[in-house]
């Protein structure tokens, strides 16, 4: 896999609306001469339960390149209003940076209030 690979990748793909889990995740590809390569990329589904539910999915769909769990939390998403919501924690991954998460959603949502807080689960 060569970095094309790696850039081919969606940086969001969360649901259309709703309230959910989502992760965040450190994509590497380390076949570029030894230097490694990598993004982070938000994921975030209700048909997930869990947000290792989350990451197993994705992990599945990216192989061969490898992906690390950064962090989890909760996305509010209400396309009516354009606004987007990112908070809470994963209890299995920790919390995520929602700053960084924020970034990465307003680069694909530009039109969209994104807010971010650490309150809530």
């Amino acid at each position: 896999m060569s970095s094309k690979a790696l850039d081919a990748v969606p940086k969001v793909d969360i649901d259309p609306s709703g309230v959910f889990k989502y992760i965040l995740i450190k994509v590497h590809d380390e076949e570029k001469n030894n230097e490694e390569t990598s993004t982070v990329i938000v994921r975030g589904y209700k048909r997930c339960n869990y947000h290792s539910d989350i990451y197993d999915e994705v992990q599945e769909k990216l192989q061969p390149l490898d992906c690390e769990p950064l962090g989890g939390g909760r996305i509010s998403h209400e396309p009516d209003n354009k606004k987007i919501h990112i908070y809470g924690y994963s209890q299995g991954y920790g919390k995520a940076d929602h700053e960084v998460t924020a970034k990465i959603v307003k680069d694909a949502y530009p039109s969209y209030t994104i807010t971010v807080s650490d309150e809530g689960y």
